[in-house]
C-alpha cells in the first residue's frame, strides 16, 4: 500500500491544482496519454483490418500505454523514495492524476452561465465536460448533465486514481489514469472502435468496480453532512437504480447524487445526433436548475474531503504499523 504518497497527492492537488502555466509549458499527463493512444490508434487501427484483427491491436494499444505510463512512474518512484524529499515531489507528481479542482472549477462554470440566463454560455461550459451534444439540451437538460458528470467523474477522475494511488502507489494511479483516457479516447461503440477499443472498454470497467461503489458511499455521506440533501433517499436510489445503468460503473454515483438531490438523472441522450436510452437514477424531479448544480456541487466537496479523511487516515495508521 501507498497511502503516503495518495495522501500527499490528494492534498496537493485540493491546494495547488494543476498550474494552467505549467499546462502550457509542458502540458499534462492526460495529455502525453493521449498523445500516444492517437499515435497507436493511426497506425494500429488501419481500416482495411478485419475486425478481430482490430480487436488485437486494440489489446497491444492497451499493453503498450499501460507500460508507457506505469514504468517510468514506476522507476520514479524506486529514484525518489531514499531521498530526503522525494517523498514531497512523489505527492507532488501524483497529484497531477486527480481533478478535484478542476472538476468543481469546470461544474461551478455551469451553474455560472445558467444564473446569468445565458442558455448558449452554459451549454458552451458543460460541453468541455460531457460527451453529448450540448446544443440539443435546454436548461434543465444543461443542469442534469452537469451534475451527472459530476457525479461521475467524482469517481473516475477523483476516487479511482486516488485509490490506485493508495494501492499501488505512482505507477498504479499512472496506469488507471492512462487506462481511462485509453477508454475516453477509444473505448466508444463507433465503426472505428467497436472492436479497437474493446479492450480499453473492457479492462476499464473492471477498474473502476471499487472506485464507483466507494463513490457513491462517499456521496450518500456527504449527503448526510448536506443541509438540504436526502442521504436516506440518495442510499435508496443508488442500490435501486445503480445496476439498472448501461454502464456498469457510471450508475453508482449517479444515482446516489440523484437520490441526494431529488432529481430524475440519465435517461435518453443523444450522442453526435444519435438517440440512446438508457435508465433513470432517480424518480424526483426532472426540472433541474442552477441551485441544484450548486447544491451537488456542495454534496461533492463533503464527499470529497470525506475521501481525504480517510486517505489521511489510512497513512497516520501505516506510519504506526
Amino acid at each position: 500500500m501507498a497511502f503516503d504518497v495518495a495522501a500527499l497527492a490528494v492534498l496537493f492537488e485540493v491546494l495547488l491544482g494543476y498550474p494552467a502555466a505549467l499546462v502550457r509549458r509542458i502540458g499534462h499527463p492526460v495529455i502525453w496519454i493521449g498523445r500516444l493512444i492517437l499515435f497507436l490508434d493511426r497506425r494500429l487501427n488501419r481500416p482495411g483490418f478485419a475486425p478481430g484483427r482490430r480487436r488485437l491491436m486494440g489489446v497491444v494499444t492497451v499493453v503498450l500505454v499501460l507500460a508507457a505510463a506505469a514504468l517510468p512512474a514506476l522507476a520514479l518512484e524506486a529514484l525518489l523514495r531514499p531521498l530526503p524529499f522525494g517523498l514531497l515531489i512523489l505527492g507532488l507528481v501524483g497529484s497531477s492524476l486527480i481533478a478535484q479542482r478542476s472538476l468543481h472549477w469546470h461544474v461551478a462554470r455551469v451553474a455560472d452561465a445558467l444564473e446569468t440566463g445565458s442558455l448558449d454560455a452554459a451549454r458552451e461550459a458543460v460541453g468541455h465536460i460531457v460527451g453529448r451534444d450540448p446544443q440539443t439540451l435546454d436548461a434543465a437538460g444543461v443542469a442534469r448533465a452537469a451534475i451527472e458528470s459530476l457525479a461521475e467523474n467524482f469517481s473516475d477522475g477523483v476516487v479511482a486514481p486516488t485509490l490506485w494511488l493508495s494501492v499501488a502507489g505512482l505507477a498504479g494511479g499512472a496506469a488507471y489514469k492512462a487506462l481511462n483516457t485509453a477508454d475516453s479516447m477509444i473505448g466508444h461503440l463507433t465503426e472505428r472502435h467497436a472492436a479497437f477499443g474493446w479492450a480499453a472498454a473492457r479492462a476499464d470497467d473492471y477498474v473502476n468496480l471499487p472506485a464507483s461503489r466507494l463513490a457513491g458511499m462517499l456521496i450518500i455521506a456527504g449527503a448526510a453532512l448536506t443541509p438540504g440533501a436526502h442521504p436516506r433517499h440518495s442510499h435508496r436510489a443508488m442500490l435501486r437504480d445503480a445496476p439498472r445503468h448501461r454502464s456498469p460503473n457510471a450508475g453508482w454515483p449517479e444515482a446516489a447524487m440523484a437520490g441526494a438531490l431529488g432529481l430524475r438523472l440519465n435517461g435518453p441522450k443523444v450522442y453526435a445526433g444519435v438517440l440512446t436510452q438508457d435508465a433513470y437514477m432517480g424518480d424526483g424531479r426532472r426540472e433541474a436548475t442552477a441551485q441544484d448544480v450548486r447544491m451537488a456541487l456542495k454534496v461533492y466537496r463533503r464527499a470529497d474531503a470525506l475521501m481525504i479523511l480517510l486517505v489521511l487516515a489510512s497513512a497516520a495508521v501505516g506510519l504506526l504499523v
